[in-house]
């Protein structure tokens, strides 16, 4: 069975413990090691990880990355994760289960810069790289043996070690036929791993994992699937196509086909922004209008930026606000145009807002632009809204002098109020 040294780099034709070079006893093996080229890179413990480079003496203590009381983990290390700290756990329910983590707010400057040195290093391997967040990544290396002199297994190995010296971070990658097998490899060995699934094990291997296993099966389909006789990927891989279209409809066939491993998708360098938002939740739960409308505001006018960064507009908005139970409410409305200035961005969330402004008690609140829509043509204006030009050449000379004078030069006065409550 072929192997790997991920230390120096020695490869075998044969199955060891230690690597006969060097001593080292991380040596990955598998059937098909040098002949996947598929691989799912993921930044181990990312944020966390970034502040531990910067802050040595954190080293061996629990780091959690996120927001006050109130907020969620946005990151935690693997120190504190063996107590039960997960991402996106509130954080008082995180601070209960580790009393003694250091918590420490983002810092997404640092965050991006360390993400855009590793996409760099992904480049040099292959020009083939898929985004899938900040600190993850899919990479087709197929017919790059030549370019690297070696295997893909190889050539990832030593792109391991580079993202340490150069980044300050570990990474653990996840190597396969597809994507699909890719990102379930990358699950199984964290932190700094290489695992491998290989296309002849892949059904035998998934069939008793959990159909929560997918990507893109949560709780309530996992529900569905489990009151249908579904539990596990090993049921689902036994339905002909027939009779999984007959259950599951349209859907169904592709459900199966990934129940037994198989993914036919490419790895596409440009991902499609499916979304674009900004949201914050509060120091204190709030339920009256005024309280919430300047906060409202000021995520208007990050929405409005963002879009702008990534050349989308608004065809439509959706306001997002989580109760003090976490109870989730998503109200939408269209734009009569598409949009990138706060002002028009505001004045259709605002009616949705006054709704839902029940006297309920909200611990965060958000707008999104849905759907999304290509920014050239964005703020034209028409009969029904000649303003909208005007509206746009405001935000557009704000935006200039902040630029030259920074953020605090100019703001809109709704924008003043209520700058302490959480945002």
């Amino acid at each position: 069975m072929p192997s790997l040294c991920r230390d120096c780099f020695t490869q075998a034709e044969d199955h060891r413990r230690r690597c006969a070079a060097c001593g080292s006893g991380r040596v990955a093996s598998h059937p098909e090691l040098f002949t996947l080229a598929i691989a799912h890179v993921d930044c181990d413990a990312f944020f966390a990880s970034v502040e531990k480079r910067d802050r040595p003496e954190l080293a061996s203590r629990p780091v959690i990355v996120g927001g006050g009381q109130r907020g969620v983990v946005s990151a935690a290390c693997y120190v504190a994760r063996t107590r039960g700290v997960k991402s996106a756990m509130p954080m008082f329910k995180a601070l209960k289960a580790c009393p003694d983590a250091v918590v420490i707010k983002p810092d997404f400057t640092k965050y991006v810069a360390a993400s855009r040195h590793v996409r760099a290093l992904m480049e040099a391997l292959t020009p083939l790289v898929q985004a899938m967040s900040i600190d993850e990544a899919v990479l087709d290396l197929s017919g790059t043996e030549a370019l690297h002199g070696a295997p893909p297994a190889v050539a990832l190995a030593r792109f391991a070690r580079r993202v340490e010296q150069e980044v300050g971070v570990t990474i653990s990658v996840g190597l396969a036929p597809n994507r699909l097998l890719a990102k379930i490899a990358v699950e199984r060995d964290k932190p700094r791993g290489l695992a491998c699934i290989g296309a002849a094990e892949a059904a035998g291997l998934l069939a008793p994992e959990p159909v929560t296993i997918l990507p893109g099966v949560g709780p309530a389909f996992a529900a569905k699937l489990a009151g249908m006789g579904f539990s596990t990927l090993g049921q689902l891989q036994s339905l002909e196509p027939r009779e999984a279209l007959r259950r599951f409809g349209e859907e169904g066939p592709l459900l199966v086909a990934r129940a037994r491993g198989e993914d036919s998708r490419p790895v596409r360098p440009e991902r499609d922004t499916k979304s674009i938002s900004a949201e914050t939740t509060f120091d204190r739960d709030l339920s009256r209008p005024a309280e919430m409308e300047p906060i409202l505001w000021r995520l208007c006018e990050k929405l409005a930026r963002r879009l702008a960064e990534k050349g989308y507009a608004a065809g439509g908005v959706v306001l997002k606000l989580k109760t003090s139970r976490f109870a989730l409410r998503t109200r939408h409305a269209r734009l009569a145009g598409p949009s990138i200035v706060p002002e028009t961005l505001y004045a259709a969330v605002l009616p949705l807002l006054a709704r839902e402004a029940d006297g309920t008690a909200f611990r965060l609140i958000g707008i999104g632009a849905q759907p999304l829509v290509e920014g050239k043509g964005a703020d034209q204006g028409d009969l029904a809204d000649p303003e909208a030009p005007r509206r746009a050449a405001r935000w557009a000379a704000m935006e200039a002098l902040r630029t030259r004078f920074g953020d605090g030069a100019v703001r809109a006065g709704r924008s003043l109020a209520g700058r302490r409550e959480g945002y």
